[in-house]
């Protein structure tokens, strides 16, 4: 039964990208001044769905000239783990500002940038972080877009640590949602 409804909304949604993606016409842009905002998920479960995860995270920018945005970037995880002599659930969080340099494209547009922030929560060591990310940004309307994003960020707990950082701790990011300019 899962599995068939699973399926049913898979092929609902996919058949649905070319009808968005065909809907508008004209070309995205940004200018100075405009903002951005999306939201993204993550999420996983064992098949009987005893134990799993799911995460959110927000973004709010701000373009500082048509192809550089700056903003602030929210994420929030949920794990509830089960095992032999173990259950509990954990909490984390992290809080970061962002600078990316968006390309030139039709629908596409690909980014670079960088990230700086602090993790926190249960079962991790609170600490900061700084990141690269690159990404695409693939609009279906003018103002309208799916994100995909991947960011690595190296973890320290003091700025003494900040130049082992770089050689030895660091964690992997990834991010898919939507997201509307204003």
């Amino acid at each position: 039964m899962i599995k068939t409804n699973t399926a049913a909304i898979t092929f609902c949604l996919l058949g649905a990208l070319p009808v968005a993606a065909s809907a508008q016409p004209s070309s995205p842009t940004t200018n100075q001044g405009d903002r951005e905002f999306s939201i993204s998920g993550t999420g996983n479960s064992d098949q009987s769905f005893n134990t799993g995860s799911f995460g959110v995270t927000g973004d709010l920018g701000w373009y500082l000239s048509n192809s550089m945005a700056f903003g602030i970037r929210q994420s929030i995880n949920y794990a509830d783990i089960r095992g032999e002599n173990f259950r509990n659930d954990f909490w984390n969080g992290s809080t970061r500002a962002y600078l990316n340099h968006h390309f030139s494209g039709d629908r596409a547009r690909p980014f670079i940038g960088a990230s700086v922030g602090g993790i926190y929560g249960d079962g991790i060591n609170d600490s900061g972080f700084a990141g690269l990310e690159t990404g695409v940004k693939y609009y279906v309307l003018t103002n309208t877009y799916f994100l995909a994003r991947v960011e690595y960020q190296f973890l320290f707990s003091s700025t003494s640590d900040v130049a082992d950082a770089f050689q030895d701790d660091g964690v992997w990011a990834f991010t898919v949602g939507l997201g509307y300019n204003f």
